[in-house]
């Protein structure tokens, strides 16, 4: 299994530079379709959130893995691998295994155990799955993390260490404005991000909410889900923001246009018409909000990077240490699993193999006792494939088992040594795609490389110049 990651998040890069890499959700299909294309890679998934972009592939070879996604990433984003290197992080195989699990289980977050990132890991698994860049190993792999999200959140109590993000925001809010609860609210975008945050504020006690969307018919139908559980809600077009602004208590921001929907212009039009300060919640990646709007009076913009100083250093609890003992575990018995499954492919071979000499042999018996009676003859048959299946039987159930463990790869090689088979035949049998197992250039166990080294990778890779690529 030849897994690996390669990401950005709020923990290896700044907010501008994951404003850069950021791929919107129309974008999704076309770089997954990029990656497929690559000459290494066989399978894609694509993870794009509000701090975080992480791309799971499976790779013929690590360099060849790394050089193909690192290329269609640094394209995306407009600028040199180089400038992308410092900020990446890489996983491969086992550690890989590690990361996603610990995504999943909200460990890695920007606030920790916060449960939003299972949907949308499940999102980027969904759509991955139509664009037709998931295969064996990755539709396995997303399922068992989803499951380790699941069981982390079910068995801890690490939901009540860290909200969402959003929430989060709303804290922020607060400390600004006072209580929300019969305030209004101005809501732009209303996308996933948008019915969370809706969420979040019908659970602050918001009076009214108006929300403004590209898509007008998305809008509206976030209105209507409100007004439904009882919250006074309406829609307004993206031209209308000043006038609405001039009259709203508080602003959320999360459309994940590219460019500034709330500009300074939009602010400034606003102001005169206000009593009280403005605070905007810009959780757009990109940004919603332009850089010149902080700047302008009794005006407070609260964004994902003043959010990510500010939770840097607060994010650790004994519930953290249990959800960590729960994935550590799960990832031991998937790596597990996954060693033991590899050996099959040899001892299929095995027995493939035996079975063609015990045809062999009765075909022999055949030609030289033409005359022997049919009912010996099929116990003879019986006879010859029982033996051969009992003396088969412990050292193939033993193969497995011993394959399990770390390093256990050994022992199915020794058996294709000992009964003489054809490596290229188990691996074709065992092997998606007949990528080869054996081009791996990284360690069974796996390896991260954290922010920062990634250059490395690229000055190692021979003819490769990762200024000029």
């Amino acid at each position: 299994m030849n897994l690996l990651t390669i990401g950005l998040s709020h923990n290896s890069a700044p907010v501008r530079t994951l404003e850069r890499v950021s791929v919107g959700a129309d974008d999704v299909p076309k770089l997954l379709d990029e990656f497929l294309h690559s000459e290494h890679i066989c399978e894609a998934l694509l993870v794009s959130t509000c701090n975080r972009v992480e791309i799971h592939v499976v790779a013929e070879t690590f360099h060849g893995g790394f050089d193909d996604v690192t290329s269609v990433l640094a394209r995306h984003a407009g600028t040199e691998i180089s400038e992308l290197a410092e900020h990446l992080y890489v996983y491969y195989a086992g550690a890989a295994v590690e990361h996603l699990f610990s995504v999943a289980a909200g460990l890695d977050s920007m606030v920790v155990g916060e449960a939003q990132i299972l949907g949308q890991l499940r999102h980027a698994y969904n759509v991955a799955t139509e664009a037709g860049s998931v295969g064996k190993t990755l539709h396995e792999l997303a399922q068992q993390a989803l499951r380790v999200g699941k069981r982390v959140h079910s068995e801890t109590g690490i939901d009540s260490t860290g909200a969402s993000v959003v929430s989060e925001a709303l804290a922020d809010a607060e400390s600004v404005l006072g209580e929300l609860r019969g305030r209004s609210a101005l809501l732009v975008g209303a996308g996933s991000m948008g019915a969370l945050a809706a969420a979040q504020l019908k659970r602050a006690g918001i009076g009214e909410m108006v929300i403004a969307n590209r898509t007008a018919a998305n809008g509206q139908r976030l209105a209507d889900s409100l007004r439904e559980e009882g919250v006074a809600s309406r829609t307004v077009a993206l031209d209308d923001l000043p006038s609405t602004l001039a009259a709203t208590d508080l602003v959320v921001t999360c459309t994940g246009a590219v460019g500034a929907v709330v500009t300074a212009d939009v602010v400034s039009e606003a102001l005169p018409g206000r009593t009280a300060p403005l605070l905007i919640c810009d959780l757009g990646l990109p940004r919603d909000t332009a850089p010149e709007v902080t700047e302008l009076p009794g005006t407070t913009v609260v964004d994902l990077e003043s959010l990510q100083q500010r939770l840097a250093e607060s994010n650790g609890s004994s519930e953290s240490d249990r959800a960590s003992g729960i994935v550590a575990e799960e990832v031991k018995a998937y790596l597990a699993a996954q060693r033991s499954a590899e050996v099959t492919p040899t001892v299929t071979a095995l027995r493939r193999r035996a079975a063609e000499v015990v045809d062999s042999e009765l075909l022999r018996l055949d030609s030289r006792l033409p005359e022997l009676d049919e009912a010996v003859r099929d116990e003879l048959t019986r006879t010859v494939r029982r033996v051969v299946d009992k003396l088969l039987h412990a050292p193939t159930v033993r193969v497995k088992q011993l394959a399990s463990v770390p390093g256990g790869s050994g022992y199915a090689d020794a058996l294709r040594e000992l009964f003489e088979l054809d490596p290229q035949t188990a691996a074709v049998i065992g092997t998606p795609q007949g990528v080869d197992e054996s081009q791996s250039s990284a360690p069974e166990t796996g390896m991260s490389v954290s922010a920062g080294q990634a250059s490395a990778l690229l000055r190692e890779q021979p003819g490769q110049d990762g200024e000029n690529r």
